[in-house]
Parts: C-alpha cells; sequence; structure tokens
C-alpha cells in the first residue's frame, strides 16, 4: 500500500481535528493585513513617480524606468512594516471578526 495514502487512511480513521489557536489566527491575519496594507501604500504611491524623468546627468535612464515599479512596491512593503498608515490593525480586527462570524 502506498504510504502516503496509509497515513490519509488513518487519518480518516483516527480524525484528530483540532482548530488553530487564536495566537496563530490573529499571526496570519496580520501578516495579510499588512500585505495589504503594503499593496494599498504602493498603489497610493505610483503617481507621484509618473512625471518623473529619467534623463539628465544623474538620470537612470532605461533601467530607472523599467524598474521603477519594484522600487514603489518596496517603499509601500517597508512603510507597512513600520507602521505604515495604520490601515493592518483595523484590517486585522476586521478579519479575526469576520473569522468568528463564519465559525
Amino acid at each position: 500500500m502506498n504510504p502516503s495514502f496509509s497515513a490519509a487512511l488513518s487519518l480518516v480513521a483516527n480524525p484528530k481535528v483540532v482548530a488553530p489557536s487564536q495566537a496563530t489566527n490573529y499571526r496570519a491575519a496580520h501578516k495579510a493585513a499588512v500585505t495589504f496594507e503594503g499593496q494599498f501604500i504602493s498603489q497610493m504611491l505610483s503617481p507621484m513617480f509618473k512625471g518623473l524623468s529619467t534623463g539628465g546627468p544623474f538620470g537612470g535612464g532605461q533601467g530607472e524606468a523599467m524598474f521603477r515599479s519594484l522600487m514603489i512596491d518596496q517603499f509601500g512593503k517597508s512603510m507597512a512594516q513600520r507602521g505604515g498608515f495604520g490601515l493592518a490593525s483595523e484590517i486585522t480586527r476586521a478579519l479575526l471578526s469576520h473569522q468568528e462570524i463564519a465559525s
């Protein structure tokens, strides 16, 4: 018999369903909230860089234009990890309250 199949069969025969702890739920929800806030900040920062030219003696030229979106994404992630606009805490609270309602 296939070892993975027998392991799955033993789980069906002896189910041990354990709900995730509240700390695990909070960590997962907070991580998702910070990621969302980082994307939100990146979208807000994008228009700031639209009008900047990449030419000139100290400009990055083609390379700067090509990698600008990656730089903006990193700015958003960094700002969110350092506290951001305070959206992550509210999003975490909302995710956890919706999870409580669903269960």
